[in-house]
Formats: C-alpha cells, structure tokens, sequence
C-alpha cells in the first residue's frame, strides 16, 4: 500500500512555482491562525473581565456597607454621647466615606435613607450621625438635588425589591460603570440602602496579555517564517538544481530523437528508393522497347510515350534527392493535370503493355467527361494511382480479376472522387482497422499480406496515402459487399 503511494506520489512533477504557493499558503494559514487565536483570546478576556468587574465592584460596595454597618453597631443606641464620642463617630464615618471615594475606581458613595415624600442621600458623617443619632430629625439633612435626584428616583424603583429580597442589586450603566445598591440593615431593621457607582478598571490587565501574546506571537510566526523560508530556499534550490539537470537531459535526448527521427527518414527514404526503382526498370524497359520498334509511321506516338516515361523517371530522380519534397513541386497553379488522361495514359500504356497481367486480368475505365482540371503534378498523380493499381493486381487472387477505374465529379459539393474497385479477395480485416495514429493500418509503413519475405515490400499504400495528402487529397480504402475491395480518393476543388 505504501509503495502505491509512493509511486502515485512520484507521478506528480513539482516545479518552482509550486514550492512558491506552497510557502505562500502556509505562511497565510498561520497568519490567519494566530489572528482567530488573537481573537479569541479577546473575547474570552472581555468576557472574563465583565464577571471579574461585576463581582470585584459588588464585593467592594459590600465591604463598604459592612464597614458602616459595623461601626454603627458598635455604639449603645440607648446611651447618650459626650460630645467628643460624637465627634469621633462622625470622624469615623467621614474616614469611610472619603477612603472609598478616594480609591480609584469608585466614583459616588451615597446612603439613601427613605423618606415620606422623598429618599435621602447621605455622603458625610455628620448627616448620617443627625439622622440615626439626633432622634431622625431628617428635616436637618439637604434634600437630594441635581444627581442625587437621579440617584433617588432610581432607588424608589428598587426600594421593594430591597426591602423584601434583602440582596444586592447591581446594574450596568455605559457598557462600563456599575451602579450598585446595598441593603442598609443596621440591628435586623431595613434602614435603606448604600449606592456606590464603581468603574472597574483592569484593561491594563488585559492589555499586558494581549501585548505579551502579541510578543509571543511575533516571536513565533518569525520563527516559522525562518523555517519555512529556509525549506523555501532549499526547495528551490533542489528544484532549480532538478530542473536544470532535466533541462540538459531533454536537451540531450532531443539531440538523440533527432539522430534517430534523421536515421529512420534515411532509412524509409532508402526503402522509397528501392521500391520506386524496380518501376523506374519498367518504364526503362518500356522506353527500350518502343526505340526498337520506332519507324515512320508510328514515330509521334512513341514519342508521346517515351517523353512521358521520360518525365517519370525525372520525377523518381527527383524524388530521390528529398526526404520531403516541397509542395510546390507537388501543387501549384502551373500544373494544369487532366486525370482523366493520366488514368488513361497509365491503364494503356503500362498495365496493358505487360503480357502476363492482360492474359488473366482486365482494367475496365470509366471517366466523367465534366471533371474539372487539377493544380497537381501529372507524375505526382501517376506515383498516387500506379501503386493502387498494381495493389489490385498483386493481391486480388489468380482467377479472373478485373479492376474498375471510374472517375467522378460532385458539382454541388465542389469535390471529384476517383473509384479503384476490383472483384478480388478483398484487403484483410486487420489492415482496415484504425491505428493508434488514427489512420487505417493498410495505408501504415511496411504494412503488407506479402509472405515471400521481401522486408522491403508494404510502401506502395503508404506512399500513396502520404503523397495523396500533400496533394490536399483524402484516400480511403473498404472491401466490397459482394467481394473485393474499393479505393476512394477524394478531391476538393
């Protein structure tokens, strides 16, 4: 299992730019990690500092309302105070009442004693000395004015939930500052309430954690950086190292395909030139012959057959001097071809000249008169068709053969197709099927049914095929229904 992944691992092909969005993705997410972390630290502080101020500020109005509580417990209600024990008492509630003041986050200490018509709010001794200690004569102490008037509607609000529940009420006023009411319970009797308005203050707190994360962070998002740059340079190094070592060894093996594409053009133009030259021995042969039997009466027909054998063994000499030739020896506007005529000039005065084929085989012809002119070499055509003919011959069987040329013309298609059949076996099954190349194997190099073991036989199709296709032709090859084959070659005009 591991080797499967090993191996599907070693398909992939890792490049610079790759090892670029690597280290630019990893770089991201870790950014992108410590910003959520940071976040959510802060909430958590946030919410944490919300509870730690409501409790802190509820704790503190508590001690305070004890303190109060505990001093006045202290002293006999039933006793009379000297004037100097008044004077210390009053002193001692001042002390509370100015120490709380004065810490930081506390910013208003009142006691709200009810009243008939009105609450009062008491922030100094000496009121709240006149008022549990000289007989509640309540009419001594300033009425409640600006603020405290705030401060007094908002506690009549409360009053009954104090006065039954007996437990601190706190509320949050401006996200910030907590107003707090206290049950003044002095001896078992509700006396009304201590309110303290506290604004906690520990984003210093905070702040020192978020400015040590941020240290710890910085710390630790350079260490990975260091490290996933050094990984970055390394890789790209090992890849820049891996790519120039491809680079020559492409180079290299491009050199080699080269040698090789050069070697087996060599080698197929040196088959061509075998193949091609046993025609050119015939028409040699042909030439020789007509010289023999030249005399007055037939000298311009033989001339016409020796200048055309002439001109086609130029063009195999031609041939011979190019792996491919140009195009523009193949098509061009100079070239005004009858097919009709080079058809008719083949079939009668090559195929029909050989006594051992006229004996047991038959070419039967026919020509459309309206087909149009070609912009093709005449012996290029010769060199297409010749070899299909011959095909026929070779292969079709030792009854009686006959090969049918026709020629046709397609005016409302612009095309004219020329038809080889003939009535022979037909082409085996196998060289009718596509080729990985996309083309019927039939018309592949050295493809052939020959079993004489002549290694240089199969080219006749394949030329065919590749010669056709310079001209902008398409050739086709299918057997017949009734037996033997077909050729078609297609021309657009």
């Amino acid at each position: 299992m591991k080797k499967k992944v090993f191996e599907k691992f070693k398909e992939y092909h890792f490049e610079f730019r790759h090892v670029t969005v690597i280290f630019i993705v990893l770089l991201s997410f870790q950014i992108i990690v410590s910003v959520i972390n940071k976040s959510s630290i802060q909430s958590f502080l946030g919410t944490t500092k919300e509870w730690y101020q409501k409790e802190s500020a509820e704790e503190i109005a508590n001690l305070s309302a004890t303190s109060i509580e505990l001093v006045i417990e202290s002293i006999n209600p039933g006793k009379v105070l000297a004037p100097e024990e008044a004077r210390r008492l009053i002193q001692s509630f001042d002390i509370i009442f100015s120490q709380q003041q004065l810490t930081h986050n506390i910013d208003q200490l009142f006691i709200v004693i009810p009243g008939d018509s009105s609450a009062l709010c008491i922030d100094n001794g000496k009121d709240l000395y006149n008022v549990l200690y000289e007989g509640g004569d309540r009419a001594q102490v300033t009425p409640a004015a600006g603020s405290y008037q705030e401060i007094t509607t908002l506690y009549k609000s409360l009053e009954h939930q104090l006065k039954s529940s007996e437990k601190i009420i706190t509320l949050l006023t401006d996200g910030q500052a907590y107003r707090i009411f206290v049950p003044f319970v002095i001896k078992g009797e509700y006396m009304g309430a201590i309110y303290m308005l506290i604004s906690p203050d520990f984003s210093f707190i905070s702040n020192q954690i978020i400015s040590n994360y941020d240290e710890t962070s910085v710390i630790y998002l350079s260490l990975i950086t260091l490290g996933l740059m050094a990984m970055y340079f390394i890789s790209s190094y090992t890849v820049k190292e891996r790519d120039e070592t491809q680079k020559i060894l492409f180079e290299e093996s491009e050199k080699n395909l080269k040698k090789q594409i050069n070697y087996e053009k060599e080698l197929v133009f040196t088959k061509r030139i075998y193949h091609t030259h046993h025609k050119a021995e015939k028409v040699m042969g042909f030439i020789k012959e007509d010289l023999r039997i030249l005399d007055v009466n037939n000298i311009e027909e033989v001339k016409y057959r020796v200048s055309k054998y002439s001109s086609f063994i130029s063009r195999v000499i031609y041939d011979m001097k190019w792996f491919d030739p140009p195009v523009h020896t193949i098509r061009s506007q100079i070239f005004r071809t009858d097919l009709n005529e080079v058809i008719s000039f083949i079939v009668k005065n090559i195929f029909e000249r050989i006594a051992a084929v006229s004996d047991s085989h038959r070419i039967v012809c026919a020509f459309d008169e309206k087909l149009p002119i070609v912009n093709i070499n005449e012996f290029v055509v010769w060199e297409i068709i010749e070899p299909i003919i011959q095909n026929s011959i070779d292969h079709g069987g030792d009854g009686d053969l006959i090969t049918s040329i026709k020629t046709v013309h397609y005016p409302e298609k612009g095309s004219s197709a020329i038809l080889i059949e003939d009535n022979g076996r037909g082409i085996a099954p196998e060289l009718l099927e596509i080729s990985d190349q996309g083309v019927k194997k039939i018309f592949l190099e050295s493809t052939t049914t020959h079993t004489r073991g002549d290694r240089n036989s199969g080219y006749g199709c394949y030329i065919t095929y590749h010669m056709a296709k310079r001209c902008g032709w398409e050739i086709d090859a299918e057997n017949l229904p009734g037996g033997g084959c077909r050729f078609t070659i297609s021309i657009k005009h």
